[in-house]
């Protein structure tokens, strides 16, 4: 668990990082490939790397330190930003993804 808070901030840009590919990746199995198949496993994967584990390094991190720090305050505004603004921000993109990748009809 040590290893856990030593390296918090390179964990949390790394879980972001792969948040936003494996968002990329669900609108793109969505919209290009069609399949309900891999939309499932974007969005599991999405989960395990956007919400749950930024919400456990959230409450591992207060646990240890017993304040609100400047990680548990950057982990609960992204947390606002995604259940406010992110909502409209992920419909524009989604928007943009189905033009982007929707496939033409010949």
């Amino acid at each position: 668990m040590e290893i856990l808070l030593e390296n918090k901030w390179v964990i949390l840009v790394s879980l972001e990082v792969l948040a936003w590919t494996s968002t990329f990746f669900l609108l793109y199995a969505r919209y290009r490939l069609e399949s309900n198949f891999w939309f499932k496993v974007a969005t599991v994967l999405f989960a395990l790397t956007g919400v749950i584990p930024q919400v456990l390094m959230g409450i591992l991190n207060f646990i240890s330190s017993k304040r609100i720090d400047l990680f548990t305050l950057i982990i609960l505004l992204l947390l606002l930003y995604g259940f406010t603004i992110g909502k409209q921000h992920v419909k524009r993109l989604d928007a943009w993804a189905k033009t982007k990748f929707s496939k033409q009809s010949t």
